[in-house]
């Protein structure tokens, strides 16, 4: 699918918080509460139409767990509420009948479940791999997996304790053309897909995407009101206004490579607020998706694997007092090891791993102000052997990518063009192929 020149669509979010005036509700909150008389994803998709939208993204199930479709894996869902309506399925038909494309949110943080930090067990990776294989066999083709709640500052659940490939790789055998996007852009550098097909840019939470320097598949999103799900306050709040999201978001964001996602909360009864609608109508009157942009440059495709360099043993040649050599493996792209300005000799950083290690992948980020080129070598059975590979460049990222390795050691030395070097993060990973 050619995501990019979908150029603008629908972000919906509605399920138990859309009942509980919260953005996150409380994950044991009364299925009794749970009901929209009127529910009508009708109304939704041909709001999506009069706004020119190309398709729809619906949060199957948010933070604190509660899922709207009809799923085998728990009771707590829809089917057990006053509405006992597949709100999955009423969405992807709607949708679908006004030439629509369908995508679909997923929530890897689930309250209810207790899949939350430091307390995954196997059986809630199978239910992750149980509820996603749901989602992508009984509706047809999903055009992408938007997935949340991972990687995050506040989710705090990590790619180690559920392995991203795994999923990934899920998604793939059961639809190769389904998009996995995982909204993580927070944490890495806009420069290289990490754990993700496209890109993506939460606006509300700060994250805002370069016009000016992206050269990766992207996604931006942001809610039409003041917050994600429905507040009761919302009918009579003004919505942001129209005219501006075109000019100053949906259209600049197209010529940038990126996909403009837009959020519009249905309200308890399952309709959509007048105001809401209007400001629907009055953004199609501005805004015509086009599809001849200029073409998107080539780029690397996602690195999907653990990373087992975070957080490994490391050691390097004299170092700048404040920038010492484990910054440079912190699984942090805001701290970095640099080397020290009177250091004569060649810099170099080396990583240590508690095993010989399968590799296959090296990725280094530097700092803006110090590219630099570099020797790379692994240690194997006590003997130095040289990696031959010619990077991929993608702006402060060089990608190395060989034929699997094994080894107990990585060492760079560093060929300097400034008066040091500096490695933000170096990731070393065996990716699947």
């Amino acid at each position: 699918m050619d995501f990019v020149n979908l150029g603008f669509g629908m972000f919906i979010h509605y399920g138990m918080p859309t009942f509980m005036d919260q953005d996150w509700s409380d994950p044991h909150a009364a299925l009794s509460l749970f009901d929209s008389p009127k529910l009508n994803a009708e109304m939704w998709a041909k709001a999506a139409k009069s706004a020119n939208m190309t398709y729809g993204c619906l949060t199957t199930k948010h933070h604190s767990g509660f899922p709207i479709w009809n799923t085998k894996t728990t009771d707590y869902n829809v089917m057990k509420t006053l509405l006992g309506k597949d709100v999955v399925q009423e969405f992807v038909d709607a949708f679908r009948e006004q030439n629509l494309s369908v995508m679909l949110y997923y929530s890897i943080l689930d309250m209810h479940q207790g899949i939350r930090p430091n307390q995954v067990t196997g059986e809630h990776i199978e239910l992750i791999k149980a509820q996603i294989t749901e989602l992508l066999t009984q509706y047809g083709k999903i055009d992408a997996l938007v997935i949340d709640g991972w990687d995050a500052p506040w989710s705090r659940i990590s790619y180690d304790e559920i392995p991203f490939d795994d999923i990934y790789y899920l998604v793939k055998a059961i639809q190769p053309d389904c998009l996995v996007m995982d909204l993580n852009s927070a944490k890495y550098p806009g420069d290289l897909l990490f754990y993700t097909d496209i890109k993506s840019y939460e606006q509300g939470a700060g994250q805002f995407i370069s016009k000016e320097h992206n050269k990766l598949p992207a996604m931006a999103c942001l809610p039409l009101q003041q917050n994600w799900f429905w507040k009761q306050n919302f009918p009579t709040t003004p919505v942001k206004d129209a005219k501006k999201l075109v000019q100053e978001f949906i259209i600049p964001y197209n010529q940038a490579y990126c996909n403009f996602m837009l959020n519009v909360a249905p309200n308890a009864e399952g309709t959509i607020d007048q105001n809401a609608l209007d400001a629907l109508a009055e953004i199609g009157k501005h805004y015509s998706n086009k599809t001849n942009y200029n073409e998107l440059p080539a780029y690397e495709y996602p690195i999907t694997g653990r990373n087992i360099a975070k957080k490994a043993v490391s050691n390097s040649s004299w170092s700048d007092d404040m920038n010492i050599m484990d910054f440079a493996n912190d699984d942090s792209f805001n701290s970095a090891w640099v080397s020290n300005a009177a250091d004569s000799g060649k810099p170099w950083f080396e990583l240590t791993f508690d095993r010989s290690q399968s590799f296959n992948t090296l990725v280094i980020t530097e700092r803006k102000d110090y590219p630099a080129s570099y020797e790379i070598e692994y240690l194997k059975d006590g003997k130095w052997l040289a990696i031959q590979a010619t990077p991929s460049v993608q702006g402060r990222i060089k990608v190395f990518r060989f034929a699997d390795l094994i080894g107990n050691k990585i060492r760079l030395t560093i060929e300097k063009n400034r008066t040091q070097a500096a490695l933000a993060e170096v990731g070393v990973y065996h990716e699947r192929r």
